[in-house]
């Protein structure tokens, strides 16, 4: 962090002490700054701020936004514009306060009624899966954060970023929705995949699919993050129809609702394989025929 002009420590109020909020109080408070208030609503909140933030006083939402110099705003997505206009219609914004919140889907203008109280808004957004817990401090480690702020409010942003131990990355206003569904399809889906590969190892007789599933997983995602497309094996790639013919006929047996993304996935590879030049057109046709047969 040589060379970044850092923030002044700042008082800090974190509404939404959930997985996300929690955690990177935690992260700001090690940084060295204070934490004056949270707001929690369910006991797990609760239990989560009495550990990560320990004699932080629990308080409502204006309490907590009132004696910040940083709000941190880490609600649910749906939930975040509505919080904002109703904080901005009762006046509860300072002047040079910093706005954060930690969504992905949204950049800054989701934070635009704070303008008129002259407060600045910040989007940052960490690329990562939390548990709430203190595990979750280390994994910030090089954590690549979602960032989105004015220009002149760039380096404090970054210096946040980089004061918690992640890393930023510069997302402009009108990619935030993207970004964030790469981010959801990437982590979100695989967690789909696995559980269900998991569970069609169990339902074939295997004693310890974690065992069996997970150097293959690791060796795939490793080299799929180093080539991309490149990376693709199996029968797909080969336009070994035979294969996915009988794959799909088992799956109809064993576990019909896992045949539905077989499919879907056999057919986005299929395609993405044909495009890159992996898969002959005469192999992928074929193949394409007998996923669009089985597709229900």
């Amino acid at each position: 962090m040589d060379g970044i002009e850092h923030p002044a420590r700042l008082t800090v109020g974190v509404v939404g002490a959930g997985r996300v909020g929690a955690v990177l109080g935690a992260a700001l408070v090690r940084a060295g700054h204070r934490v004056t208030g949270t707001y929690a609503v369910s006991d797990a909140s609760r239990d989560r701020a009495e550990t990560l933030l320990p004699g932080v006083p629990v308080a409502d939402v204006p309490t907590v936004v009132g004696g910040a110099e940083l709000v941190l705003l880490a609600v649910p997505d749906d939930a975040l514009a509505a919080l904002v206009a109703g904080l901005s219609a009762t006046g509860a914004w300072q002047a040079g306060q910093l706005v954060v919140h930690t969504s992905g889907r949204y950049g800054t203008a989701v934070l635009e009624p704070v303008r008129a109280h002259h407060a600045l808004p910040l989007a940052l957004h960490p690329a990562m899966t939390f548990s709430g817990t203190a595990m979750d401090l280390d994994r910030l480690a090089d954590c690549a954060f979602g960032v989105t702020a004015d220009d002149p409010l760039q380096p404090v942003a970054e210096a946040l970023v980089l004061e918690m131990g992640g890393a930023p990355v510069r997302v402009a206003e009108e990619d935030r929705v993207a970004y964030h569904a790469a981010l959801a399809h990437g982590a979100n889906h695989l967690v789909t995949l696995t559980a269900e590969a998991l569970e069609l190892l169990g339902r074939a007789g295997v004693d310890e699919p974690r065992r069996v599933l997970a150097p293959l997983m690791h060796a795939a995602l490793d080299n799929a993050l180093r080539g991309g497309d490149a990376a693709l094996t199996g029968p797909v790639a080969r336009g070994d129809v035979g294969t996915v013919g009988d794959h799909l006929r088992e799956l109809d047996r064993l576990a019909p609702e896992i045949r539905r993304t077989y499919v879907a996935l056999a057919r986005a590879t299929a395609l993405r394989a044909l495009d890159a030049g992996r898969l002959r057109p005469t192999a992928a046709e074929p193949l394409l025929d007998i996923l669009a047969d089985q597709e229900r």
